[in-house]
């Protein structure tokens, strides 16, 4: 089935639809490789403060030993026709050493907490790109953060993005 592309976004709007999805979906792909480059795609829940994603996995998954060397991480959001991607760069906090606010909200948004479960880690993700893109007629405009800054919208450099109330 062929469908007629809608009109592209604004880098405002695919901004405000790209925050939207940050704070109300819970399901991330996201893409790790081993220091030999064999490379590990799992699915994850994950929770967003406006400022950097967490999740969390146990310790022994490749995920999670994958990023340590380096911290390099992707993660997709969205269906192929509505893409969220997000380059970045994942540390390790063990479960002890999150701030409890930082649990409370994962846990509050996602009806699971980790602090409870067999021995998981979070990754907190810290975007430097991200882009966006429904169809080729947004390809051009895709990106919304480069070098961990908002190109448009409601923050300015070095501030969080969040929606507006």
């Amino acid at each position: 089935m062929i469908t007629t592309p809608q009109p592209p976004r604004t880098t405002e709007q695919r901004l405000r639809d790209t925050l939207g999805r940050l704070r109300d979906d819970q399901d991330a792909w996201v893409a790790t490789a081993s220091p030999d480059g064999i490379p590990c795609l799992v699915p994850l829940w994950f929770a967003w403060n406006g400022a950097t994603l967490l999740m969390a996995t146990r310790r022994t998954n490749p995920t999670a030993v994958n990023v340590t060397p380096a911290g390099e991480i992707r993660v997709t959001l969205g269906t192929p026709r509505d893409v969220v991607l997000i380059k970045g760069e994942a540390e390790i906090v063990e479960g002890t050493a999150l701030p409890t606010g930082d649990g409370d909200a994962f846990a509050a948004k996602l009806g699971w907490d980790p602090r409870k479960s067999a021995p998981c880690v979070y990754l907190r993700i810290t975007p430097h790109t991200v882009q966006a893109w429904r169809e080729e007629n947004e390809q051009a405009g895709r990106d919304l953060m480069r070098s961990g800054t908002w190109l448009a919208g409601p923050s300015s450099p070095g501030r969080s993005a969040v929606l507006p109330s």
